[in-house]
């Protein structure tokens, strides 16, 4: 199993490019399975959980192939033959759920069994189902997986979110764009992903107004066509580097960077004292001087503090000056990366969901291991302001969401290694 050596101590200078979102591009993916003509994406990120749902998508038929070293995914779905989605690639990732309302509007049925991914929370998706059910569809949960039909097609409704649920509205939303009628979307989340499906979802036909606000009204198509479509800028790669030259010192341009992505998070940096300007090319981020100062972080949906941001910006807070109150509101379990830090010498209280951070000076290296995505690169982030080595082990998670660590934080002067595991 791999590890990735980091030996902190080194200001970092120079530019990241930052790739295209993991999360619109596994909502994207699927979208295919609403037409039979093809759809390309371009900006693509590559990481294994594209892996993965391209892997599901073909078990059901479609075709995908990677072009430009991946960097561009050709999609078509003219001969799905297979509705089940079966366990043993669902089980690897959550977003594979997102299969489910396109094939039933599309065809009127679909098997898929119920998701995995990290674990991080129980994440449900009964408001997905519900959703589904209030625009006709027929559901049943028998031996892991959800017995989907609408033998008549599924009709527009109006769907109410109990809570805000990113999946759940994408889901809908792909759903509604064969739906017989005008489907109304309320309390519909609001990330850039949401509004990066809509656009892409009206390239090939589908009738949507209202994306990036909580109401989304679709007007229902007979079918939708191909498209070409680009992957918005990953935000949460885009945080995630944003924090590097924060917590190690310097100055770093994130190519591709844009304000509106992260304006909750630049303003908790700011506020810890790191500055944040846009460019011609992207975000420019430098430390303004000294240790940051402590901040309170409260996650909640887009236009919020992402929760998966979380887990770094308490790496950078480990060192800050005072005491920091991170409050998470989003998943439970979600401060696994706190014991981790704490083997590096941090002071972390954690009470349910809250976490109480008292900044040190210097943290210290030490072997740690990653437990979910977001806590393994925040690993490698504290690991830059640390005195000696810190080898991060398990960064098979780390894989599934940041193409190329090593390599990005290596180009701008970081000393950091990844040692591959031989049996």
């Amino acid at each position: 199993m791999d590890r990735i050596v980091v030996t902190g101590g080194g200001a970092l200078s120079g530019q990241i490019p930052i790739a295209g979102a993991k999360n619109a591009c596994l909502t994207l993916m699927p979208a295919t399975l609403l037409s039979d003509e093809p759809l390309t994406l371009t900006n693509a990120p590559r990481l294994s959980d594209i892996r993965t749902m391209t892997t599901l998508l073909q078990s059901l038929g479609a075709e995908v192939t990677a072009l430009n070293g991946g960097r561009v995914l050709a999609l078509s779905s003219h001969g799905l033959n297979n509705h089940t989605a079966d366990y043993d690639i669902v089980r690897k990732m959550r977003a594979s759920i997102l299969v489910l309302g396109p094939m039933l509007a599309r065809d009127g049925r679909a098997i898929v069994s119920l998701p995995g991914g990290c674990a991080i929370g129980a994440r449900p998706v009964d408001l997905h189902l519900k959703a589904l059910e209030a625009m006709g569809a027929d559901l049943e949960l028998r031996d892991g997986y959800v017995h989907a039909e609408a033998k008549g097609g599924l009709k527009g409704a109006v769907v109410d979110f109990p809570v805000v649920s990113v999946g759940a509205t994408e889901n809908a939303l792909m759903a509604a764009t064969l739906a017989k009628g005008t489907t109304v979307l309320k309390n519909a989340a609001r990330e850039p992903e949401i509004v990066d499906l809509a656009h892409c979802l009206r390239r090939m036909g589908a009738q949507i107004e209202g994306e990036g606000t909580s109401t989304i009204t679709i007007q229902g198509v007979d079918r939708l066509n191909g498209a070409t479509h680009p992957v918005v800028t990953d935000r949460i790669e885009l945080g995630t580097y944003m924090l590097a030259p924060a917590i190690a010192g310097g100055e770093v341009e994130l190519l591709g960077g844009r304000m509106e992505l992260v304006a909750a998070f630049a303003e908790k940096l700011d506020a810890a004292g790191v500055s944040v300007e846009q460019t011609a090319a992207g975000l420019k981020v430098t430390r303004k001087n000294g240790r940051v100062s402590a901040v309170d972080v409260r996650t909640e949906p887009f236009p919020g503090f992402p929760t998966d941001l979380q887990a770094q910006m308490m790496a950078l807070l480990c060192t800050a000056t005072g005491l920091s109150v991170l409050e998470e509101t989003i998943f439970e379990n979600r401060f696994m990366h706190a014991p981790e830090l704490m083997r590096m010498g941090a002071k972390i209280d954690v009470h349910g969901g809250t976490a109480t951070v008292t900044g040190v000076e210097r943290l210290k290296g030490a072997p740690v291991m990653a437990t979910d995505l977001r806590a393994s690169v925040s690993l490698i982030l504290a690991g830059l302001a640390a005195e000696g080595e810190t080898v991060v082990n398990r960064v098979y998670h780390l894989d599934r969401g940041y193409e190329r660590v090593e390599e990005k934080l290596g180009n701008v002067g970081a000393k950091i290694e990844r040692v591959r595991e031989h049996d």
